[in-house]
């Protein structure tokens, strides 16, 4: 290269790079409010799928507090059948995916576009759910009946005194042995 080209070059450059940063930004810009178009349909999809589930959730005794539902709004949204278990859009967006999470991983529940099978398998959930909570809050053992009392607990006291009454004959024939060895 010459010295003039080299010259003209520097003054170029931040122009093409001033362009390239403009036009990157206007893309970038473009991608936002298509990913921001592409939430707000995937809100709207779970909102209308949270209404097909208010007849289900009707039902729900009051004193089950098992479910707690809702959307969030995060990165991904997800509407929230209780703490381990959600439905979130699948990657088409137009996939409803009900999930839960195991200490194993996430195992999926039921998936499907259309909404009336995803309020069957969350039906299905919520009863298991509800059998569950019926069967921990039964009581395991056995009423003790009247002539039956629980052992009372030991105190540990004559272990204690069989140990003092030993430690003390061991030092009772330590010191003998001692004193006859003085002899």
């Amino acid at each position: 290269m010459s010295d003039a080209q080299n010259a003209a070059s520097p003054s170029e450059s931040p122009m093409r790079l001033r362009d390239a940063l403009r036009k990157a930004r206007i893309e970038a810009a473009d991608r936002t409010g298509v990913v921001v178009d592409l939430r707000d349909a995937e809100v709207a999809r779970l909102e209308i799928l949270n209404e097909a589930l208010d007849p289900l959730f009707a039902q729900v005794p009051d004193n089950v507090d098992l479910f707690d539902r809702g959307i969030s709004q995060g990165e991904t949204p997800r509407l929230w059948i209780d703490v381990v278990a959600h439905i979130l859009m699948g990657r088409d967006k137009r996939i409803y995916r009900f999930v839960q999470d195991t200490r194993y991983g996430r195992i999926v529940i039921a998936e499907s576009h259309d909404a009336p099978v995803i309020v069957e398998a969350v039906t299905d959930y919520v009863a298991r759910r509800m059998v569950e909570r019926e069967h921990a809050l039964v009581v395991t053992t056995p009423a003790l009946e009247p002539e039956e009392k629980a052992p009372k607990p030991r105190r540990g006291w004559g272990m204690f005194l069989l140990g003092f009454a030993l430690g003390a004959a061991a030092l009772f024939g330590l010191a003998l042995y001692a004193s006859l060895q003085d002899l």
